[in-house]
């Protein structure tokens, strides 16, 4: 706003300085937004659905595969360019003395419509890879995000589990104080901490190197400590039959090699269209000749296809439509079988997580408190204690471990069938 008063108050007239007013205001109209999305987000907590929604936006990833989209609508440009005419002037000593002519290039045979066809649908194709990009793209955001949510869930976990350890410690104090159980058990209940204490450290690496992950792909900072809203819920996936009818309709690898085939159709009709000769009309004036001032003449040249005729051109093409058309053809078979694949996986990690969540876990909770209520009340010792938490130790790590493994199945499935699911 300062530079647009400065412009106005100071009654610039001169171009040069218009020209550095408007620039200026320019770079600040294109880079405002950018800056706005490039700010790190507040402290409201980030769902799945808003991760995926910044990544779309603010991804360099993406941000790259758009320039080649441009670079494809420029393309369509230059293909529509015609052909330059072509000048001479020709100073003789002889009759006549000069000449001037212009010879103007005709493309026959639809050159340049068929250019024009495969500028627009090499455009088609670059917009396919911009979309398999994203679909990429939120692939990986989708698998970064709950890698980052299981690993703080492990940190949460870990630190319940060295705070029950540390009660398991004061209980053995306790009762060592009390005269009712030998030093030993403090001693036992110590190493329990210690080694819930290191599980717990190493966990905080992993939680930084995941938090790190999914911010490089959001474009924040990389140690932002961007809170997460989503939570660990059994999806159910589709079933198959509706996995590979999305899998054939709406996968981004297969769009791409629809329009690489469209591309390659277009491409031989224009190999087909330069087996057509060009003609180049010629007129010239000349001047300098004894019988009249002034003369003229005109030529017309026209290629002689004796030694080729661009057959090979057209054989290339058609090959590498067979390929691409056997290269889609192979890419749908292996689709399949990693979408079936991915189904079953995804289907029997559902089942398994339901049953930890709703019949293993609650169990596992209620043995924990009947063996610490046990202890304290000196019915049990410290290694029955010490074996009842470890089993609820490992049946919650493994809950846990079965939420992971339902979300890793799901990224896969959405993956392979190439859009995200429905």
């Amino acid at each position: 706003m300062l530079i647009v008063w400065a412009c106005v108050k100071r009654g610039w007239i001169m171009r040069d300085r218009r020209l550095l007013c408007w620039t200026v205001l320019t770079l600040l109209i294109r880079t405002a937004p950018a800056a706005a999305q490039a700010a790190p987000p507040s402290d409201i907590p980030l769902s799945i659905e808003g991760a995926l929604e910044r990544a779309a936006t603010v991804n360099p990833t993406i941000a790259a595969a758009r320039f080649r989209r441009e670079a494809s609508r420029a393309g369509v440009d230059v293909a529509r360019e015609r052909l330059n005419p072509e000048a001479h002037v020709e100073i003789e000593r002889e009759e006549p003395t000069q000449a001037y002519g212009v010879a103007v290039p005709l493309e026959l045979g639809g050159k340049r419509a068929r250019r024009i066809a495969v500028g627009q649908a090499a455009l088609l194709t670059s917009e396919a890879e911009l979309a398999q990009v994203i679909a990429e793209t939120r692939n990986a955001v989708r698998r970064a995000y709950f890698d980052r949510l299981i690993a703080e869930t492990r940190l949460t976990l870990l630190d319940e589990l060295r705070a029950l350890a540390a009660r398991v410690r004061d209980a053995a104090q306790q009762r060592v104080d009390a005269g009712d159980a030998p030093r030993l058990e403090v001693v036992q209940a110590d190493l329990a901490l210690a080694q819930a204490q290191n599980e717990a450290t190493g966990s905080q690496g992993t939680v930084t190197a995941a938090r790190a992950t999914l911010n490089a792909l959001l474009a924040l900072p990389l140690d932002a400590p961007t809170p997460l809203a989503s939570s660990l819920d059994a999806v159910s996936p589709p079933v198959l039959t509706a996995a590979l009818a999305r899998a054939r309709s709406a996968s981004a690898e297969l769009a791409v090699l629809d329009r690489r085939l469209d591309e390659q159709r277009a491409r031989i009709a224009l190999a087909q269209s330069l087996q057509r000769p060009d003609v180049i009309p010629e007129g010239t004036i000349t001047r300098g000749q004894a019988e009249f001032a002034t003369g003229w003449r005109a030529a017309v040249a026209v290629a002689i296809p004796i030694f080729t005729r661009h057959r090979a051109g057209v054989r290339l093409e058609e090959i590498t439509l067979q390929q691409i058309m056997a290269e889609r053809d192979a890419t749908l078979a292996r689709i399949a079988g990693e979408v079936t694949a991915a189904v079953a996986i995804a289907e029997s990690q559902r089942l398994q997580f339901l049953r930890y969540r709703d019949e293993i876990l609650p169990q596992a909770m209620v043995v924990e408190r009947m063996a610490e209520d046990s202890y304290r009340l000196g019915q049990t010792g410290i290694n029955a204690f010490l074996q009842a938490l470890q089993a609820s130790r490992d049946a919650r790590l493994r809950s846990l471990q079965t939420a992971a493994d339902l979300q890793t199945a799901l990224v896969d499935l959405e993956r392979a069938v190439g859009a995200p699911l429905p």
